[in-house]
């Protein structure tokens, strides 16, 4: 979809939040290892949790509605892999000092100010991703800032900070989460909202995402999370959870200030209409006893809210695909109904004209009036519609600060409203750690090259192309690779081939290429360096030492019969195939080269190098022509 913005006039800022998982040996505060296991659970806690006050005793409203859902909650443990710091059933241990260093780390290449006090504070979480209610989290450092093609992006904070638990299922009353995720550690990096162009937010992702890669951070699905701030002049800041696509970024952006500016738009409607929520609740069993709606026959009980000034507007759209009547409905879902019914989509679901008609009349209903229909069990239908009037009610204000899900397709849903600071307390279990500038200072002399720094000087120091550059660096093989080059004198293309291709293939056969060392990289180029095993044979070399770790690779290689034949002995067995297709030879001249060369690579099996067998294959050909 085009979208033809004016950006400035309409005021639009936007921040980021970036949630890295850190590389480190051990959990935050624990010493439990940071990897996930598909191992089967050893044992099933079970816990409610609910909102506590601030230390101004005040409570979050984020919390409060999360604790109105009335949830309960079931972690899977494992002996091997969790521990009772996850549990909340023993205290924290000390600080993963490994993980705040390369917090520090981050911190200067973002040109931060690193505090001299680290701070663990307890952040209120009660949706069940965290076992205690809360997750601990602290401040690394402080006023940074990131120089972009747009100009400079303010970094307000680093942070260092609990993953959360894996969300596994919900079923029969309980969401299930997984232990194993839980204390993993997280810098969380946050910008300003300086940023007034789409393209922009997507450039700044972009370099921040370039930063971590350089750092000892986690790779893969998941590990890394971002969060996108927006607001307009007339609007109100919302935050949207899991913008992982950058490609899809610019389309978030469009699409929130599109919702933004409708809602405004029926926010001055309803104004003029002078538009108002009823509270009263309407029972209208007696209205459906004869209907053939199949959703309203299966409900324990229907009933009905009356929304003076509403009609045309609840269908009105906010974003491509949905509604404003979907915005109400993703309030009421959270109290555990699947959708609502409203006038401006009715008839329709097996509700009649006549049916629709006879509500209209029972709830006095006006031209200009709406009524919304909810169907389940009582208690849950009254729930939802008390969501359903506070948000309609909201609507009156025009934008909503909340928390949104980003969805596939570059639209948002509801989630739960915008956390206060109300949600943070100190955590009194953990004793401050002081920063000092002997631990700083030696980090800050050696921090790591940028990603497109390194590409870039690859690619002119050793001849590489740059797609083989750019994997190197991508799957983070590029100080491997050097450290190779830097002592075995080898053509740089089949070093950087096996690093960036053929591990991940050999991986994928099911080999474990763990075990690799560099010594066994240097062993192998080695024997290529020398003339001992040909390029061919460099995968199957490898894959043959995974298999016997401990063995010296020239023994590797002779046992697998992957070592060089002589230049005679070579010459011998081409001259031999040649000489025996004499008559092909013969009939297409040098068009024989292909056909021929296929047999002797055959035969030889990488026992000789490519270009030798090319040439003394032409050579046998010229001699019969």
């Amino acid at each position: 979809m085009d979208y033809d913005y004016d950006y400035e006039k309409l005021g639009l800022k936007m921040g980021l939040e970036i949630h890295q998982q850190l590389n480190s040996q051990h959990k935050l505060f624990c010493h439990c290892k940071t990897e996930l296991v598909d191992d089967d659970f050893d044992e099933l806690v079970q816990r409610k949790l609910r909102p506590t006050q601030s230390e101004l005793g005040e409570i979050d409203r984020a919390a409060l509605q999360e604790s109105l859902r009335g949830l309960n909650f079931k972690y899977e443990n494992f002996e091997k892999h969790t521990c009772l710091v996850e549990n909340d059933d023993e205290p924290p241990h000390s600080l993963n000092e490994e993980a705040l260093d390369i917090c520090i780390t981050i911190a200067c290449l973002m040109n931060m100010h690193i505090v001299d006090e680290f701070h663990t504070m307890r952040k209120q979480v009660i949706d069940g991703s965290n076992t205690g209610g809360f997750q601990r989290t602290g401040m690394v450092a402080t006023d940074g800032y990131l120089d972009t093609p747009y100009g400079k992006v303010i970094i307000e904070s680093l942070g260092l900070e609990e993953d959360a638990a894996r969300r596994v299922e919900t079923k029969d009353g309980f969401t299930e989460f997984r232990l194993d995720r839980l204390g993993i550690p997280l810098a969380e990096i946050t910008t300003d909202p300086s940023m007034h162009h789409p393209d922009q937010v997507r450039e700044v992702a972009y370099m921040l995402g370039q930063i971590l890669r350089s750092t000892n951070v986690k790779r893969g699905l998941g590990t890394i999370r971002q969060d996108l701030n927006i607001s307009i002049a007339e609007g109100a800041r919302v935050e949207i959870k899991g913008v992982q696509d950058l490609d899809l970024m610019a389309e978030i952006v469009n699409r929130e200030v599109q919702r933004q500016l409708a809602l405004i738009d029926i926010k001055k409607e309803l104004s003029a209409r002078n538009a108002e929520v009823l509270e009263e609740i309407h029972d209208l069993d007696e209205l459906f006893e004869e209907t053939e709606s199949k959703i309203l026959k299966s409900a324990e009980t229907i009933k009905a809210v009356v929304l003076k000034g509403f009609d045309g507007l609840i269908g009105r759209e906010v974003q491509p695909g949905r509604r404003f009547g979907t915005e109400i409905a993703s309030y009421a879902k959270k109290r555990g109904v699947s959708g609502i019914f409203h006038s401006d989509e009715l008839p329709a679901y097996g509700i009649t004209q006549d049916e629709v008609d006879r509500v209209s009349e029972f709830l006095n209903i006006d031209e200009d009036d709406a009524f919304i229909i909810v169907a389940h069990d009582a208690d849950i239908a009254v729930s939802a519609l008390e969501e359903v009037k506070r948000r309609a009610n909201l609507g009156l204000d025009g934008v909503v600060e909340e928390t949104r899900k980003a969805l596939d397709d570059g639209n948002t849903e509801y989630m739960r409203p915008l956390p206060t600071a109300n949600r943070m307390y100190l955590e009194t279990d953990i004793p401050l750690f002081k920063i000092t500038p002997d631990r700083v200072e030696p980090i800050a002399g050696n921090l790591p090259e940028l990603p497109d720094v390194k590409q870039a000087r690859i690619i002119e120091e050793y001849k590489l192309s740059e797609d083989l550059a750019t994997q190197l660096v991508k799957r983070q093989e590029a100080d491997m690779f050097e450290a190779i080059l830097a002592d075995v004198d080898v053509d740089a293309t089949p070093v950087a081939s096996l690093l960036a291709y053929d591990l991940r293939e050999i991986k994928r056969e099911g080999h474990d290429i763990d075990v690799l060392t560099l010594d066994h990289f240097k062993g192998i180029f080695t024997l290529l360096a020398d003339g001992k095993i040909a390029k061919d044979s460099v995968r199957k070399l490898t894959v043959e030492t995974i298999k016997n770790p401990g063995e010296e690779i020239s023994r590797i290689a002779e046992d697998s019969n992957l070592t060089m034949l002589g230049e005679d002995d070579v010459k011998a067995i081409i001259a031999e195939i040649v000489a025996n297709n004499e008559a092909m030879v013969k009939e297409r001249q040098m068009g024989a080269m292909g056909p021929l060369m296929g047999m002797c690579m055959k035969q030889l099996k990488g026992k000789a190098d490519g270009s030798l067998v090319n040439k003394v294959v032409r050579e046998e050909i010229q001699k019969l022509i």
